[in-house]
């Protein structure tokens, strides 16, 4: 399935499952998921969407299974159900949804619903990260992963492994800067180069020249 940033389908997305809803700007930001995860805001759905919501999620359909799953752990339904949020989030990873790979990976990464296991959030930004082109989920699960590598979390500390994924999931990244505090001009070039290996095994443009 094609990669999506939410922000930019959320209104999308409620005109084909909820043609009389009005998709505000409030509720366009309450869907996005952010590495602070600042979930103020919140939507009121009704219960004919969520149904319909949850009927295409039972018939396979990965985009709606991550729909579903966000609006179990945002608590768009009512109290915040952290167990069926991992469900739904796990079904559609298992299909390859970038999004569902990395808010997978945050619920074990933060403990929600699940024992707190840096190793599987590790393994599911992985995932989420290798998808190209980047529309959201795969961005975010680079920037994660190598948040994980900064601190050692469920990964070695590897401070060129940091910046190669800082780098990979934007160039403007501010995290940048933290990896770089702890590397040499030579540190910085090999995760430079590698950061370009692996853009060039995953058909990415080369946007920036080795020093």
């Amino acid at each position: 399935m094609a990669m999506r940033q939410l922000l930019l389908i959320w209104s999308l997305f409620l005109v084909v499952l909820m043609p009389t809803a009005a998709a505000s700007q409030q509720a366009a930001a309450s869907a996005q998921r952010t590495t602070s995860k600042s979930k103020s805001q919140t939507f009121e759905w009704t219960e004919a969407a969520k149904t319909r919501l949850l009927s295409r999620a039972q018939q396979g359909d990965a985009s709606s299974q991550m729909w579903l799953g966000c609006g179990y752990e945002q608590g768009w339904f009512g109290p915040k159900n952290f167990p069926e949020a991992l469900k739904w989030f796990r079904r559609s990873a298992e299909q390859g949804d970038p999004d569902a790979q990395f808010a997978l990976g945050q619920m074990y990464e933060e403990g929600e619903g699940v024992t707190q296991n840096y190793a599987l959030a590790a393994e599911w930004y992985r995932k989420a990260a290798g998808h190209v082109p980047d529309f959201g989920g795969a961005g975010q699960g680079r920037n994660n992963l190598g948040l994980l590598y900064l601190n050692g979390y469920g990964v070695p500390q590897d401070y060129v492994q940091a910046y190669m994924w800082f780098s990979l999931s934007a160039q403007s990244n501010p995290n940048l800067q933290y990896a770089a505090e702890h590397l040499t001009p030579e540190n910085i070039r090999e995760a430079e180069r590698l950061a370009r290996d692996w853009k060039i095994r995953h058909g990415m443009p080369i946007t920036r020249e080795i020093r």
